[in-house]
């Protein structure tokens, strides 16, 4: 007989839900990072509606950060 030390199958679906959180969080992050550049940009330019919209895309890429933070500690507390 031969024993099982690591689950393969549990490990590599571990490693794959890492690397696509990572990924997408930092995406996200990095759009959040965008549209406040944007905005800073535009508002100097003086383009008033383009400045809103880039930070309304800032405003709901940090709360899907956010919301991606808070699912992401419920998942680990949680059984």
């Amino acid at each position: 007989m031969s024993a099982t030390i690591v689950e393969s199958r549990a490990l590599l679906e571990t490693v794959i839900a890492s690397v696509v959180a990572g990924v997408g969080v930092t995406l996200v992050f990095s759009i959040a990072i965008w549209g406040v550049a944007r905005f800073v940009d535009l508002s100097r330019g003086e383009r008033p509606v383009a400045a809103t919209a880039a930070a309304a895309v800032a405003a709901v890429a940090l709360a899907a950060t956010a919301a991606v933070l808070v699912v992401g500690i419920l998942v680990m507390t949680g059984k």
